[in-house]
């Protein structure tokens, strides 16, 4: 008999990437329409370590990539996304359609795909594809459904194993010659080598002194301006540009006169009584275009410069801003604006400013690169008719308003007229005393019509100050004639230094990054987030600073993977990608060429297999003069001086710690011996501890000051005299080392020092906890310090005290008072929460993250989870949050039952073996259920 028929329910179940979205999506389908999420990526590539035993040593082992099998991938479902999967399946049994709503780009597309291979749907499946969350952006998407790309598939899928292959393959050499624990990407690597040789740069800059003189000069009418020194009897005053990072004068065209401090101010003492008179008069048209709408990057580097924000913060925002329907898809190098959004812009732009703030034909922008990829428009207000940032301010966070607000300033500038004005350039001359025939100059821009500088002008990042001598030109200068005569005032000689390259910000590296065209998108933040979580950059301001470990890695991957961090090797890989996601390009050939090389071009396979020895000394090391040099360590990075030549064998070399919080440029060599002359009193012998008869010490160890006692090992005559053990056969055992006694130790309170700590002082402090008696009920309480700072401590419960000097004072009684009080979080202040991540989608309440007595937790006042252990606060982001709810929500309240025995015999299941998924393309991909 055939099989029933599977009845018609109507139902189409959609799937988006996050819960964010499905309430904001559902309400613009209307019923039929069953929205639900996949939250993020289901499956991914397992640790190697966790494979079945039986692939472990097989070509699939090494990287979860099968090396003989087209470099063929073997994925498995996230264990903490199953049971997402059978929900998933279970409402796809009730549907008669699959749509896959997931994001517009790679990242989107093998989401997708991924979907697809695990539910394997037995009803049509469409791919649903828009940029913005709003009734006219998923009505265009519904006319528009296409099938899946699988040449994105392939592009993201090719990226993933290229990343494994570089990462599994090179950070194990990192491990052995540098640190555990550190990793080599194919974006951080590079993205960690502009700030290292930035920060070389800065150390090797010498830098250069010069002058000029600034006045100020009057018509006979009273107005007066200021300009500054120009030439010296026809010759150009040198300006910090015209040096080399070196300190020298570089090759000039021109003749140039390098003032020193001795010759600018006996110029401005034989100018008193000069006269002057203007020479020439220079008006110049001054025309300024608008900044083209927002890309990812441009996004991230402007945020960063008005707002202050990191690329992280930035992101997480314009997520939010996207999932609720305010702004287009965020992820984008496109500069592409709809017809719809051009109308828009144009109209909001005539309302606010006028006709003539519109040109007449629509601006149109193309992207720098010809890769621009996925997401096919610019980032701008979502929707046909773009709300005012006054229409939403009520229903946004601060944040969330202040990236709405520049959006939409960017987008309507974006299509309104050039600024317009013009740039005057005054000359004045006057002969000296001496002779000397002085030259000075002025400039000054007027705007004549702002155009689009009334709605917005994009911010600049920080300059040299020799290249910044410009802004002072912003002025408006007199009405002045060739001849006219002007009276000099207040003539002064000004002092300069030239300073070193500027350390790149998050802006900066953005916009280098992306003007090497090295990364996509959606990789700058997440590369500069890892570049700090590994500790190979931090930021001091707005700064990034290259830490000593990150000098040991780049050096390391410079002299034996160079191809590897080379800026143009990297963007050829992007350009490879590209080729791959447009068609032009089989993945499998890009991926052999890449490990295992051919004919003249050599595979990282061979690299790695041929590396030859590494001097890990060698690499670790970096000369600061000619007889110290800083290595770095195990426990850090400290100095080492030379041992003089004829030093008597065994001569430990003079060592010091290196501050962490001293930046690898003001490692100055008179820093250096700074740093020499402070560690003689790194350790200091107080005394005897009369009751042990052991020595005490105060050192300076790298988290602080502290108090220890030195426990001296037994000598082998001791060892030998402990009392025999036999064996059961009656001869003796050996004599064994006995357990190695940890010595007592004790911070230094913060008023104390090692040059300045007493043996009275550190026995107090070895004495430490201090027994301050017991309760009613007979607990114990005591007092200590500890890393947040002095504390009471009954059984589980603690509290806080004022000072450290309590910790001596303190009496039971008054204990039993603090004790006595409810406890509260900081009695002072409520404790805020420790992040903040918006409005939950589907509880409508603050989601914030808390610290609680098992660690840190995620709650929207309803549902709590604990932040995933390995997850760090600055990791998680408000994606994550909202998943880790939904998730838990799911899951409903943990169900406490007694405990069941368990059946007498019946064997445990054996787990089935992996089976291969439907192909996308004739090559298979391995997965597991």
């Amino acid at each position: 008999m055939p099989a029933k028929a599977k009845e018609k329910t109507g139902k189409k179940l959609v799937i988006v990437e996050s819960p964010a979205k499905v309430k904001s999506i559902a309400k613009y389908l209307g019923e039929g329409f069953d929205v639900d999420a996949s939250v993020g990526h289901i499956r991914d590539l397992p640790q190697p370590s966790e494979l079945p035993t039986e692939l472990k040593k097989t070509s699939v082992g090494k990287f979860a990539v099968d090396l003989d099998n087209d470099f063929e991938p073997y994925y498995v479902v996230y264990p903490d996304k199953k049971k997402r999967v059978s929900e998933l399946k279970a409402k796809l049994k009730e549907a008669d359609e699959l749509y896959l709503a997931t994001d517009a780009d790679r990242e989107g597309e093998a989401i997708a795909w991924h979907l697809l291979q695990v539910l394997k749907p037995k009803v049509p499946v469409r791919r649903l594809a828009f940029t913005e969350i709003t009734k006219e952006g998923i009505a265009r998407a519904l006319e528009n459904m296409r099938e899946l790309d699988t040449d994105l598939v392939d592009a993201q899928e090719t990226r993933r194993v290229l990343d494994r292959l570089y990462g599994y393959e090179i950070s194990p050499v990192l491990w052995r010659k540098v640190a555990r624990g550190l990793s080599a990407g194919r974006v951080q690597s590079v993205a960690t080598r502009l700030v290292v040789e930035r920060e070389r740069e800065r150390m090797a800059f010498i830098s250069a002194g010069y002058w000029d003189i600034k006045g100020t000069f009057a018509t006979g009418n009273g107005e007066s301006f200021a300009a500054k020194l120009s030439s010296v009897d026809g010759a150009r005053v040198a300006s910090g540009r015209d040096f080399d990072d070196r300190g020298q004068l570089k090759t000039a065209r021109t003749k140039l006169a390098h003032l020193d401090q001795a010759s600018a101010e006996s110029l401005v003492a034989n100018l008193a009584n000069t006269d002057f008179a203007v020479t020439s008069v220079e008006d110049k048209p001054y025309t300024r275009r608008p900044a083209a709408p927002f890309t990812t990057s441009t996004l991230q580097q402007e945020a960063s410069r008005k707002l202050r924000w990191s690329s992280k913060l930035t992101m997480q925002i314009a997520q939010r801003l996207y999932e609720n329907g305010y702004i287009t898809y965020m992820r984008t190098d496109s500069v592409f604006l709809s017809n719809e959004a051009v109308t828009a812009a144009r109209k909001q732009a005539t309302e606010l400013y006028g006709a003539d703030s519109v040109p007449e034909k629509p601006r149109v922008y193309k992207a720098k690169s010809d890769a621009a990829q996925e997401a096919h428009e610019a980032i701008r207000p979502a929707g046909d008719m773009f709300r005012r940032p006054t229409d939403v301010r009520s229903s946004l966070s601060k944040d969330e308003y202040a990236l709405y607000e520049l959006i939409w300033k960017r987008t309507v500038a974006s299509q309104m007229a050039d600024a317009k004005g013009f740039t005057a350039t005054i000359k004045l001359a006057g002969t000296a005393s001496d002779s000397r025939v002085a030259e000075f100059s002025a400039s000054g821009t007027v705007i004549t019509f702002r155009g689009f500088l009334s709605a917005y002008e994009e911010g600049k990042d920080q300059e040299r100050s020799e290249n910044a001598e410009a802004a002072d030109a912003e002025a408006r200068l007199p009405q002045l004639t060739a001849g006219q005569p002007l009276a000099g005032d207040e003539l002064t000689a000004l002092g300069h230094e030239t300073t070193p390259p500027a350390r790149y910000t998050e802006a900066s590296i953005v916009a280098e990054l992306e003007k090497r065209e090295i990364g996509r998108p959606s990789t700058y933040a997440p590369t500069i987030s890892t570049i700090m979580d590994r500790g190979y950059v931090t930021k001091r301001g707005g700064a990034l600073v290259p830490s000593w470990i990150a000098f040991s890695v780049i050096r390391l991957l410079e002299e034996h993977f160079a191809q590897y961090v080379d800026y143009d090797f990297t963007a050829r890989l992007e350009d490879d990608l590209d080729e791959i996601a447009k068609g032009q390009r089989a993945r499998t050939d890009w991926l052999n060429l890449f490990y295992f090389g051919k004919d003249n071009t050599e595979g990282l396979k061979h690299v790695v297999e041929n590396l030859g020895d590494i001097d890990a000394r060698a690499i670790n090391s970096i000369k600061i003069t000619d007889d110290i040099t800083l290595r770095v360590g195990k426990f850090g990075p400290y100095l080492e001086r030379a041992l003089p030549e004829g030093a008597e064998e065994g001569t430990e070399p003079q060592r010091a710690n290196v501050p962490e919080d001293l930046a690898p440029d003001e490692l100055t060599a008179e820093k250096a011996e700074e740093l020499f002359a402070n560690s003689q009193v790194s350790e200091k012998e107080l005394g005897v501890d009369p009751a042990t008869g052991r020595k005490i010490v105060a050192k300076d160890g790298r988290y602080g000051a502290y108090v220890t006692e030195v426990i001296p090992e037994l000598t082998e005559e001791e060892i030998a005299a402990q009392p025999v053990e036999y064996y059961k056969n009656g001869k003796p055992k050996p004599p064994k080392k006995p357990t190695k006694v940890k010595p007592r130790t004790g911070s230094l309170f913060k008023s104390m020092s090692v040059e300045t700590v007493t043996l009275d002082d550190a026995l107090k402090l070895l004495s430490l906890p201090r027994v301050l008696g017991a309760d009613a009920e007979g607990e114990e309480i005591t007092v200590q310090n500890g890393r947040f700072g002095p504390y009471l401590k009954k059984g589980s419960d603690s509290r806080s005290i004022e000072t450290e000097e309590q910790i001596f004072t303190i009496t039971l009684d008054e204990a039993l008072a603090i004790y006595a009080q409810p406890k509260q979080r900081g009695r002072r202040a409520a404790v805020p929460p420790l992040a903040e991540f918006g409005v939950d989608p589907t509880s409508e309440k603050n989601i914030v993250v808390k610290d609680g007595r098992f660690g840190p937790y995620i709650t929207d006042g309803v549902t709590n989870i604990t932040v995933p252990r390995g997850t760090s606060l600055e990791e998680l982001t408000r994606e994550q949050a909202i998943e880790l709810l939904a998730d838990k929500r799911a899951r409903g309240p943990v169900k406490r039952t007694a405990a069941k025995k368990a059946p007498a015999s019946k064997a445990p299941a054996k787990k089935p073996a992996a089976k291969k998924a439907p192909a996308k393309k004739p090559a298979a991909k391995s997965t597991e259920k």
